[in-house]
């Protein structure tokens, strides 16, 4: 802050809100219907009769304040809007000024103001508005500013201005916050609350900017360390953009409040015999709000009545983006009346300065020059588009009525006059919300992706079905052929033998009865004879019948062979479209990843363009992150030689043994100091091997699981994370199901304490090779990211370097050839959140996600993967940006030994 006349009003406080940075976008420009009053012309009056002055309008040309915008764009004309207001009489005009009258007469309904140059002799002036003394705050919001804060919600820029001598009402007509009376709510508050009720939280957004004009330096009121921002304007719209200040999203009524409070404390302001807290700096509050507009065609597509529903489904959200400037101008004073001296006298110089070179402006405007000296003041510069520029401008000029201070309220009079020649080029701010259509496209993928593979496997199932119906059948009747066959030839084989039985015993029985009735059994026996051939005729035509029924099934089981055939073909024409399908499928993928890669290369030039902005001061290296293990005993140095001894002879009066058995005592007073004592014996590495060996670490683990007190918890943590750093230690905690204890803590921790021990310990653990297969199957990688989900600082770098750890044990083995496939940290999902932490503003966090990038890398299998999810771009800023060289070199050459990141660089444009 300057020293001097300047302090800072209110006193100062520490500023806790957090700004954010914005980031061009291509806007299309419409023109505005503006439903306003037609300029009326200025008139002088030395008497009665009253003569009209010169009341030419003037469009913006390519020397005015707004002249950088493109002269293709349409514009609607719209004048700058003048209104006056008058300050009542203060304590010290009423004493000095009693014997005097005042040197303005305001006549409201006529809306003139008459200014006494004698007794007999006045000046009149016309204006837009004019508003008295008695006229309310909201009366004044509601003339001056509303029409413009319309404006700005409909997508148009707009400025409410306040411009007069010091102590006239500036700050308070557009500043005051209303605390005490609500009614004594100034402009900014108001326009606020009106912008606020009518934009949507969910989908639109309003940012806001708070920043001073001092000694032509200009000042972050949010952020006072920030007191030289840069004022950049493009070369093809001419638009003004300030990319150092910072940028504050509102939510609610209250939250601006506390901005605006913040703000006015560290505004400059001085004692001045015209005013007793006079503004040293002109103030700025700039308002981005930003609506999407629903229901509509864009302003700028042509109607087409042939349009398809998927022509209408992939049409973008149309977003109107409107920005409002309100601009508390310091008060012009004469240095001689206000009596400043030293630094506040330089401070009125300056002020004087600048608020000069916007009157040459304005002038040059009203006249018609050719020529508008902007780049005289940084002030006429931020005020390009109000002027004669693309915004709705609305001007109030305040007047006091004290006839000492008649020139400079003539001054300001004049000034209002001439800006009411000045006439700017409205047009509306519309641009489309790709990102958000690219989000709906995604969600229509995925759910055509889910639909589609849902009727594959019900295809699948029910081809499974037929096949399996078909084969039951065919086997069936097979079966029932062979059964039937079976018993008919078992039947006629039985016949035949009794009948060849019977036979032979009446044969043996005619051979003995030789006798005299020989003859006659002869004759019975070709009778039997005959009745023999009769059933074996009998059992032909049988058999027969039964070749005729075996050939019957033998032609039904060809057809239900040729049935089966059928159902091939049609399961083959089935599995073509199948595969119809799946071609489909990847070349809308194909698709989708193309759109999204475009993406990412305007994000990545996005990127690139706010460094090569935010490149110009010294960046600061954050140290490296210390594991739990060499934290504790930092912490263990710093308690000092006293507990150090403490705890020494503690160990040796007591024993290990005893220390150890208290950890299952009753008392959870006990069980928490013993806890921290063999915590604090496991921090040296002379004792770690002592306290395994008498079993302090089943005692740990034990105690990780039974007990349900948060501090035994997070001691016991950091005790395991201690213990972990020795290799043959790690085995024990890993056949123990340390892993699952640990992630059992770690899912009913709320400490962020805890977290760290325990992701410390899971880090440590991340860092043997033996152990990675065994350690992903407990769910020691599912276990930091759920840690994750803290998102302390601190957890995070340590599960960052645990995740780099484990990384570099994958890179290590698939170097050796000991390990194949894709990377477990890719199938347990843990990309996503290392590309999106990979540039992190935590230096540890940070560093370690690269390390884990790179190794990752390394390996080919992972490639598209990696790319996929857009781990492509951080590698190539990491070999670009990353202040290590030994990680720079590693992506470097990552990069140019894969063919996969090749191919991918080259399909993304990227000169590498």
């Amino acid at each position: 802050m300057a020293s001097g006349g300047g302090n800072n009003r209110n006193g100062t406080h520490r500023n806790s809100l957090k700004g954010t940075t914005t980031t061009s976008t291509v806007s299309t420009d419409k023109p505005l219907s503006v439903n306003s009053n037609p300029s009326k012309p200025a008139f002088k009056n030395k008497s009665s009769p009253l003569t009209g002055a010169s009341s030419g309008l003037r469009k913006s040309s390519p020397g005015s304040l707004g002249g950088g915008a493109a002269k293709d764009d349409a514009g609607v004309p719209g004048r700058v809007r003048v209104a006056v207001r008058l300050r009542p009489r203060n304590a010290e005009e009423s004493v000095a000024d009693a014997d005097f009258a005042d040197c303005v007469e305001l006549q409201p309904e006529l809306k003139r103001l008459k200014l006494r140059k004698n007794n007999w002799d006045t000046d009149t002036y016309e204006f837009d508005e004019v508003l008295t003394e008695f006229a309310s705050q909201k009366r004044v919001y509601e003339v001056v500013a509303k029409p413009v804060v319309e404006g700005v919600l409909d997508g148009y820029n707009g400025t409410i201005m306040a411009y007069g001598q010091t102590g006239t009402g500036k700050t308070y007509t557009l500043g005051r916050l209303g605390e005490e009376d609500t009614a004594n709510r100034g402009i900014m508050v108001r326009a606020m609350e009106d912008i606020l009720a009518e934009v949507s939280p969910e989908i639109d957004s309003v940012l806001v900017s708070y920043l001073q004009l001092y000694m032509e330096s200009l000042q972050d009121l949010l952020d006072p360390t920030n007191d030289n921002i840069s004022i950049v304007e493009e070369p093809k719209s001419g638009d003004v953009s300030l990319p150092g200040a910072t940028l504050v999203e509102i939510r609610d009524q209250q939250s601006f409040l506390e901005l605006l409070r913040l703000g006015e404390a560290h505004r400059h302001a001085a004692n001045t015999k015209l005013n007793t807290e006079s503004s040293r700096s002109h103030a700025l509050l700039m308002v981005h709000v930003k609506r999407t507009v629903k229901g509509r065609e864009p302003a700028h597509s042509s109607d087409n009545g042939n349009s398809t529903s998927m022509a209408r489904s992939l049409r973008p959200p149309l977003v109107r983006k409107g920005k409002l400037v309100v601009v508390d101008l310091a008060g012009s004073e004469r240095i001689d009346k206000s009596g400043s001296d030293g630094h506040t006298r330089e401070e009125a110089k300056s002020i004087n300065l600048s608020l000069s070179a916007l009157g040459k402006c304005i002038n040059a405007l009203a006249e018609n020059s050719a020529h508008v000296p902007v780049r005289d003041s940084k002030l006429t510069r931020l005020l390009r588009d109000s002027f004669g520029g693309t915004a709705r401008t609305s001007l109030v000029i305040t007047v006091g009525p004290s006839p000492r201070h008649r020139g400079e309220t003539a001054s300001t009079i004049m000034f209002g006059q001439r800006a009411m020649k000045v006439e700017n080029m409205l047009k509306l701010k519309e641009e489309f919300d790709y990102k958000s259509l690219a989000r709906r496209l995604d969600i229509q993928l995925d759910k055509l992706i889910m639909e589609h593979e849902r009727k594959q496997k019900a295809f699948e199932v029910e081809i499974e079905r037929m096949t399996a119906e078909a084969q039951n059948r065919i086997s069936e009747a097979e079966r029932n052929y062979a059964d039937a066959v079976e018993k008919e030839r078992l039947k006629y084989q039985k016949d035949y033998m009794e009948s060849i039985k019977k036979l032979e015993e009446k044969w043996m029985m005619n051979q003995q009865n030789q006798g005299n009735e020989r003859k006659e059994q002869m004759v019975h026996i070709a009778e039997e004879v005959a009745e023999v051939k009769k059933l074996l005729s009998k059992e032909t035509s049988l058999r027969k019948a039964a070749e005729e029924e075996v050939d019957n099934l033998k032609s039904q089981l060809a057809q239900l062979k040729m049935s089966e055939a059928s159902a091939n073909s049609e399961i083959l024409k089935l599995r073509k479209m199948v595969e119809d399908e799946v071609c489909q499928k990847e070349k809308l993928e194909g698709e989708i990843s193309m759109l999204q890669s475009q993406l990412l290369h305007l994000s990545f030039e996005a990127d690139e363009t706010r460094k090569r902005l935010d490149r110009g001061g010294p960046g600061k290296v954050p140290g490296r992150l210390d594991s739990p293990v060499s934290q504790v005993r930092s912490q263990l140095k710093d308690s000092g030689n006293g507990e150090k001894a403490s705890v020494a002879k503690l160990f040796e009066q007591v024993g290990l043994q005893k220390i150890l058995s208290l950890l299952e005592a009753e008392d959870a007073d006990v069980r928490i100091h013993a806890v921290k004592v063999v915590a604090n014996l496991a921090a040296e590495e002379t004792n770690q091997q002592k306290i395994v060996e008498a079993g302090g670490l089943k005692s740990l683990l034990m105690l990780l699981g039974s007990s349900d007190d948060e501090t035994i918890h997070r001691v016991a943590a950091g005790a395991i994370a201690n213990l972990a750093m020795n290799e043959k230690n790690q085995e024990l905690i890993m056949s123990q199901g340390g892993i699952s204890l640990l992630s059992t803590t770690a899912s009913h921790a709320k400490d962020p304490q805890t977290l760290r021990m325990v992701a410390g310990a899971i880090a440590n653990l991340c860092g043997n090779d033996k152990l990675q297969t065994k350690l992903r199957g407990e769910g020691g990688i599912k276990a930091l990211l759920e840690i994750v989900k803290c998102g302390h600082p601190d957890v995070l770098a340590q599960v960052a370097r645990g995740i780099a750890n484990f990384a570099k044990c994958e890179s290590r083995a698939s170097t050796q050839g000991s390990k194949t496939g894709r990377s477990l940290l890719i199938e347990d999902g843990a990309l996503p959140w290392i590309v999106q932490n990979a540039n992190s503003d935590a230096s540890p966090i940070r560093r370690h996600n690269e390390l884990a990038l790179c190794h990752l890398a390394q390996h080919e299998v992972n490639a598209k993967d990696m790319i996929s999810e857009g781990a492509l771009w951080e590698l190539v800023r990491i070999s670009q940006d990353c202040p290590r060289e030994d990680i720079r070199t590693l992506a470097h050459r990552t990069l140019a030994s894969s063919p996969d990141f090749i191919a991918g660089l080259k399909r993304l444009r990227i000169n590498y």
